[in-house]
């Protein structure tokens, strides 16, 4: 049995949903101006920000499959979503990881029920669930579905997807399964602008089969032939990367192709669809409205270190501001010292001096869309503090927790 509509307990477990994930600061907030203000302290929000609607959609529905069995052994095939307090509360009620250490599908009874997170699973991992003969309950997002209708489509019309995306990142292996369902099948994973180049390059002829084997080990379908499978090639996302970079990427491999085989043949080689995300790239537009209309000192950017859109969201913010990813307002040590991920890093790292403490302070305050309002709210009533104490010195720096990722 699968589970894909919720499980009826929606109006069971509301209650228990707010008290977890609501924040009434928050929600003042959003019913106002979306400015906290507070003596010399300004924290304007984002117009777009934290959990979007499938991220509500999958939580309230692993809430909802606790409530609906109590008595079974309920599991997550991994990380529901990308935010660490949203996992831990499940794990505190009960729920198993199944990539945890000691778990195992192959131990999986009849009886047992099995979620599957906002992401989605591989067809393979689906497969292996099956044959379990447990209970499913899909909280796959709208969004990523619409990716896999597309690149299935990709492969049965000969295309290889070329997807936007982290290679191992749980929704990017799930769709790369679903390109290469048909027996024309192909599949290449390109992280970013200088990965979608250099096949361009090969596209061009101005690259040998050994050096991009090489560079792109892992990262496409069995059987890779990239004479054969760049010939005709079809662009979707990771539904939560950055926007602006899926643009130039698609723009770079249509130039590619009409460069090779002309404009009248490109319906030939090429094809795109737009699959980010609504809310991913509504929470980067907000993000962008911020910047243009606040004078800013900083921005923190809030949510889980390993959350693609989130990273995103802090990738934008600091090219124009001293942006700062922190996962949670334990990150916000004192007003001296600050714990955060900066772009592009592997390791969380320790700032000094982050916050002004003898002037008014102007701060831009986003979070991504795994991050539940009662983490935003715990940081403005941070910083608020902050302010108020007027920056008591600390002893000594926080410990360093890096790395985390």
């Amino acid at each position: 049995m699968i589970f894909r509509k919720g499980l009826d307990m929606k109006s069971a477990v509301a209650a228990e949903l707010e008290v977890d994930y609501r924040s009434p600061l928050v929600d003042e907030l959003k019913a106002g101006d979306f400015t906290y203000r507070s003596e010399r302290l300004t924290v304007h929000l984002a117009r777009e920000f934290g959990f979007c609607y499938g991220v509500d959609r999958a939580v309230d529905y692993a809430y909802q499959t606790r409530r609906r069995f109590p008595d079974a052994r309920v599991y997550l095939t991994g990380e529901i979503i990308h935010n660490p307090h949203v996992n831990d509360k499940l794990r505190s009620s009960g729920i198993r990881f199944l990539d945890a250490p000691g778990e195992s599908i192959d131990a999986l009874r009849a009886a047992d029920v099995v979620i599957l997170p906002a992401f989605g699973v591989s067809i393979d991992m689906l497969e292996r669930l099956d044959r379990q003969g447990c209970t499913l309950v899909d909280t796959t997002c709208g969004s990523v579905l619409n990716v896999w209708k597309n690149v299935r489509r990709y492969a049965a019309d000969g295309f290889t997807s070329v997807i936007h995306g982290k290679v191992h990142h749980e929704e990017t292996r799930a769709t790369a399964s679903q390109a290469v369902q048909s027996p024309a099948g192909r599949y290449l994973v390109v992280l970013n602008s200088d990965e979608a180049g250099l096949v361009c390059d090969y596209i061009a002829g101005r690259s040998d089969r050994a050096s991009f084997a090489k560079r792109f080990q892992g990262a496409f379908s069995d059987g890779f032939d990239p004479d054969r499978d760049l010939l005709r090639i079809g662009l979707a996302n990771q539904t939560t990367m950055l926007m602006s970079e899926s643009l130039e990427i698609s723009q770079r491999l249509k130039t590619a192709m009409v460069a090779r085989y002309g404009a009248d043949a490109l319906a030939d080689h090429f094809r795109a669809f737009d699959t980010i995300c609504s809310a991913t790239q509504d929470r980067q537009d907000a993000v962008v409205a911020l910047l243009n209309h606040f004078r800013l000192d900083l921005m923190l950017v809030v949510g889980g270190y390993n959350s693609s859109n989130t990273a995103n969201l802090a990738r934008i913010c600091a090219e124009r501001v001293p942006t700062y990813h922190v996962a949670d307002d334990a990150a916000l040590s004192s007003p001296l010292f600050l714990r955060h991920k900066p772009v592009g890093s592997r390791t969380e790292e320790i700032t000094a001096a982050w916050l002004p403490l003898t002037r008014p302070v102007n701060i831009g305050l986003t979070a991504g869309a795994s991050t539940p309002d009662s983490q935003v709210g715990a940081v403005i009533r941070k910083l608020a503090a902050f302010v108020a104490q007027g920056g008591t010195p600390a002893v000594s720096p926080p410990e360093d927790r890096s790395p985390v990722m």
